[in-house]
């Protein structure tokens, strides 16, 4: 005999529906989101099985933000459960909306919900558990907190370029790009006005950027040049729109330096936990500490996937077909669930490895010559996808990568 526990999970408290393999309702309960409420709800479905005389337990949760972590873990690890072969499931969310849309009388509560996750469980067919040893879990929390500081990077620079255009209309069509720098922050940072740094002394210029920039600047001359001509083709602020403007950039760049040390602490502590879980990914060409931390991270252990399809199902990298009849669409659409940290890692890794693999720069270029539109996103996770195979056999295999050398897949 089965027994299916479908369990409803919010900061305060868990709803459980415990199901036998027929679909009647064993028992309906609530415990707290706690230790205490863990080991009583532990100790309910040990006493359950004993009395229907179930050999197979399997346990459901939504994977619900942080709130369903911490039972998760509690049930995976409990030795009793484990004892019984008891297996855990985090799903998608998605899955069980969908699921619940056959039942088209059922109201929404939580005690209805995880009624719903149990029978969820009981019709099979369900992703593999995500559940992780806990130096992935540390990890993949150090490699998404990564994630979530370069998009506010991103979005703070942009704030940044905003605020400068501002101060200075025609810097970015006057100065390359390659000057965004310490440089240029230091020389907003001490509020010089347009007049002030249209008037300098060029040589005065050159040397400030020359001493901030710490010689990175292959012709310090030119590039001041360019910073004064910028300055005198611009518009011009009035004094208090200057001055919020100016206290508005020191804010950005404030904010960019901080983020950018918390970046690099990151990545050491990256670094350090990566120490620990044993791979050879980094021995692919353009994959480095980060790139591979934050694939390891989200993937966990290979072995809880079935093979590179279902790796690369994971990540979401791969397409609808859409057929019907005798006719094929042309185009196709990449699934909308998958792990997006995963994909996210997968995509900047393919972008690194196509500069420095030749068979994969190759491949690339193929299918960026195959369609006229969408051609560096088609192709980049295009090869991404490639990348994904190669993942998975190196990780499976505990191979090493060799140029030049097929892979066991």
């Amino acid at each position: 005999m089965r027994l299916y526990v479908g369990i409803d999970v919010s900061s305060l408290d868990m709803k459980v529906c415990i199901m036998n393999q027929e679909g009647d309702t064993l028992a309906s309960l609530t415990v707290k989101n706690n230790l205490e409420g863990a080991r009583y709800l532990r100790d309910q479905i040990l006493a359950l099985a004993d009395k229907h005389h179930s050999q197979h337990i399997q346990i459901g949760l939504e994977s619900t933000s942080v709130y369903s972590w911490h039972p998760a873990m509690f049930l995976t690890d409990d030795e009793q459960l484990r004892k019984r072969q008891a297996k855990v499931f985090t799903i998608n969310p998605k899955l069980i909306r969908k699921f619940k849309e056959a039942y088209v009388d059922l109201d929404k509560t939580d005690q209805i919900d995880a009624f719903i996750i149990a029978d969820r469980l009981r019709f099979g067919r369900l992703p593999l558990t995500v559940i992780m040893q806990e130096q992935y879990v540390a990890l993949q929390r150090l490699i998404r907190m990564r994630y979530h500081l370069i998009h506010n990077l991103t979005r703070e620079k942009q704030y940044f370029l905003q605020h400068l255009f501002f101060k200075c209309s025609a810097f970015t069509s006057e100065v390359e790009s390659t000057v965004f720098g310490n440089a240029l922050t230091e020389l907003l940072l001490e509020k010089f006005s347009v007049e002030e740094i249209s008037a300098m002394e060029l040589e005065t210029l050159a040397n400030y950027l020359k001493e901030k920039g710490k010689n990175r600047f292959p012709h310090p001359e030119k590039t001041a040049k360019c910073i004064q001509k910028a300055m005198r083709s611009s518009y011009r602020l009035s004094k208090c729109v200057e001055d919020t403007i100016d206290l508005l950039l020191g804010t950005s760049i404030e904010s960019i330096r901080s983020i950018k040390a918390q970046i690099k602490q990151l990545d050491k502590a990256i670094e350090k936990v990566l120490q620990g879980i044993p791979n050879t990914l980094q021995t692919i060409p353009g994959i480095g500490p980060v790139y591979c931390a934050g694939i390891l991270a989200e993937i966990g252990d290979i072995q809880r996937f079935k093979d590179q399809a279902s790796l690369a199902k994971y990540a979401g990298l791969t397409w609808r077909k859409h057929q019907s009849g005798t006719f094929t669409a042309d185009e196709s659409k990449m699934i909308r669930s998958g792990n997006r940290y995963l994909r996210y890692y997968l995509v900047e890794a393919a972008n690194s490895v196509k500069r420095y693999e030749p068979e994969f720069r190759d491949y690339y270029q193929k299918k960026y010559r195959e369609v006229p539109k969408h051609q560096h996103k088609r192709a980049l996770v295009l090869t991404a996808r490639k990348l994904v195979r190669l993942i998975d056999a190196l990780l499976r295999n505990d191979q090493i990568y060799t140029p030049g050398r097929k892979v066991n897949r």
